[in-house]
């Protein structure tokens, strides 16, 4: 394979890699799993997921930039939900995934549990 190969290899799959990164928060990947079950109200998703309502809205922010979850207005508050309904296979590929591997994933010296977000620090 040629480095022009390889090259367009990378840009073809930077799409991908944003999308695993827009996954890559707990507590983003638990309001997906939440609106999976259907629509909801920020106030809602906090009392669900035991999040701060600060942390909510950032991370619904993140997951509507990215095109994963859509809004509407319902009186003073907005109505959540997925934009994208294949992100459900996604996430539970990934559990299957996990569920195949042991959990290896998470022992990672570089992506596991213990390392979380590190590399975003460096």
């Amino acid at each position: 394979m040629t480095a022009p190969d390889i090259e367009v290899q990378r840009v073809e799959l930077a799409p991908a890699a944003a999308l695993f990164r827009s996954l890559g928060d707990p507590a983003r990947l638990a309001i997906l799993r939440r609106l999976a079950s259907g629509p909801a109200r920020v106030v809602d998703l906090v009392s669900a997921l035991g999040l701060a309502q600060s942390t909510v809205s950032k991370h619904l922010a993140c997951l509507r930039d990215c095109g994963l979850v859509a809004s509407e207005p319902v009186g003073r508050a907005s109505m959540f939900c997925l934009a994208q309904p294949g992100v459900v296979d996604v996430l539970g590929a990934a559990e299957a995934v996990l569920a195949a591997t042991g959990n290896a994933v998470a022992l990672c010296p570089v992506y596991g549990v213990d390392t979380c977000g590190e590399e975003n620090q460096a």
